[in-house]
């Protein structure tokens, strides 16, 4: 086992209680840990940690996807990290700086000694494992039994991803079980849950959701014994609602300020409505335009996913330059449209009831629960075109004959499931396309991808045969805890996955 030092003595004062340093009278407007009590707690935690899902892990996503291309014809950066895959302890470090030291609070609301507060802890048992998740989709190996205990243990010893896993289970069913067994005492959760509003029965659905979710990304394993755990667990969501509606995070965001705007819009967006540097330097890649615009099946969403140009997404080939500069970019080239950035009081979304259902697809089309995988499939894309704000009743009854993009009895198994995910892929392109890249890495439809490139002018040199299958452990790991951080080389992240990465 391995040991972890992340937090410097001042980040801890941050996050943690001070009791155990600190025995003197505490100031009313400097409170200890042990008198913030969930309640006055809960919005902070969802908000905080939502922020790093919103931005950092969606762009991640959308550019290793190849989503996303740079606009080749205002900026002159062709050949970035995320297209020579010249990856680095830094590259995309965010995402574990804030899911990690975020779900503190979390941990903190677990572990808080007030009384009758089972059902904020309840909801942040489901956040928690949500996000711990993620650490171990894209980390492997993680600090977690011993994680967030502040000054009392800044080197927190690393536990087996697969472990982790297993009792992200075990918290979700404690989480459930506590919803389902209120006691006369229970305080009511309220609009300090800026998810669901202290709706209880929509936390016990999603609830169920997540554990689908974390069951199937053991499906490519088969080990008799994570064989024999999938079916048993499995078995016991025959009877489990499964989230049919959005689930939305808003505690009020709007344009009062650049810190109430949602925060995924915020990276776009001005207060004064002006676009962003950053907003103008993405475009729609030349890839996914073209599987949007497909003359034979074109999607109804690409003009809701991007701005378009004559009807169709303009998209450029990762690493290619402009038309002035050699390349073959059009100008101009279509960005993010308006299916993705509506307002600075826009929901954000921590599940799209699009995934829900794909999710359900895939597990019925897996034999792991009852139902019609193609009906629920197609469930799903119709949820994505009301997400979306567009009719799509054409563009669905024609999926079942387009293998790759629709389930049908008569396509393969293998087809079937490259539909789930091509259609998963823009459902959630805006929304969480972090959760695409690992699924699509799950499923091995990330190396169909193409890697950046162009045919005409070079392109960007890369001696990776394929994309990563993992980060590596941040600056901020090795920086603080050197001896006991996982020993991760560059070329293991190429060939070595999270415990469920079946090669």
């Amino acid at each position: 086992m391995k040991k972890l030092k992340y937090l410097v003595p001042a980040l801890a004062l941050a996050f943690f209680s001070c009791d155990d340093y600190l025995d003197v009278n505490t100031p009313v407007d400097n409170p200890v840990g042990s008198q913030v009590t969930p309640n006055l707690s809960l919005a902070a935690a969802q908000t905080q940690t939502y922020r790093t899902l919103a931005r950092t892990g969606n762009t991640f996503g959308n550019l290793f996807l190849n989503n996303w291309g740079y606009n080749v014809n205002s900026f002159a950066v062709t050949a970035p990290d995320e297209f020579t895959l010249s990856l680095n302890n830094n590259t995309y470090s965010g995402i574990w700086d804030g899911f990690y030291i975020n779900t503190a609070n979390f941990t903190n609301i677990i572990n808080h000694p007030a009384a009758n507060y089972e059902n904020h802890k309840a909801i942040a048992k489901i956040l928690k494992s949500f996000y711990f998740q993620y650490l171990v989709d894209l980390y492997g190996d993680i600090p977690y039994t011993e994680a967030h205990k502040g000054s009392g243990n800044l080197t927190p010893e690393y536990d087996d991803d697969q472990a982790v896993y297993r009792d992200l289970v075990v918290q979700i069913e404690d989480a459930i079980n506590t919803i389902d067994n209120p006691s006369a005492a229970t305080i009511a959760v309220g609009t300090e849950d800026v998810i669901y509003g202290g709706n209880m029965g929509a936390w016990k659905t999603f609830a169920n959701t997540l554990k689908m979710r974390i069951l199937l990304r053991q499906s490519e394993m088969t080990d008799p014994e994570t064989v024999a755990y999938l079916y048993q667990e499995f078995a016991e969501l025959a009877d489990a609602t499964f989230v049919t509606t959005d689930v939305t995070i808003n505690p009020g965001y709007s344009n009062s300020n650049l810190e109430q705007q949602n925060p995924f819009f915020n990276q776009f967006t001005n207060i004064d409505g002006t676009v962003t540097t950053f907003y103008r330097q993405w475009a729609a890649s030349k890839y996914f335009g073209d599987l949007l615009n497909d003359s034979s099946l074109p999607d109804p969403r690409r003009g809701r996913i991007f701005t378009t140009i004559g009807g169709n997404v303009a998209g450029v080939l990762q690493g290619d330059t402009s038309a002035t500069n050699g390349g073959t970019a059009p100008n101009p080239l279509s960005q993010l449209g308006p299916g993705i950035i509506s307002s600075a009081a826009q929901d954000g979304y921590m599940m799209l009831a699009a995934e829900s259902y794909f999710l359900q697809a895939e597990a019925a089309l897996r034999g792991y629960i009852a139902g019609d995988a193609q009906a629920l499939f197609e469930l799903g894309v119709t949820a994505s075109m009301a997400q979306m704000g567009v009719a799509g009743g054409a563009y669905v009854d024609a999926l079942s004959e387009t293998p790759g993009k629709g389930v049908s009895p008569s396509f393969s198994f293998d087809q079937n499931i490259r539909a789930i995910m091509y259609q998963k892929n823009v459902a959630l392109t805006g929304v969480n396309a972090m959760e695409v890249f690992i699924e699509y890495t799950r499923t091995g439809v990330i190396d169909d991808l193409p890697l950046a490139g162009t045919g005409t002018a070079g392109g960007v040199v890369t001696s990776r045969p394929n994309r990563m299958r993992r980060l590596l452990y941040p600056n901020s790991e090795l920086v603080g805890n050197s001896a006991n951080v996982p020993v991760v080389t560059l070329d293991q992240i190429f060939t070595q996955g999270p415990f469920w990465f079946v090669d």
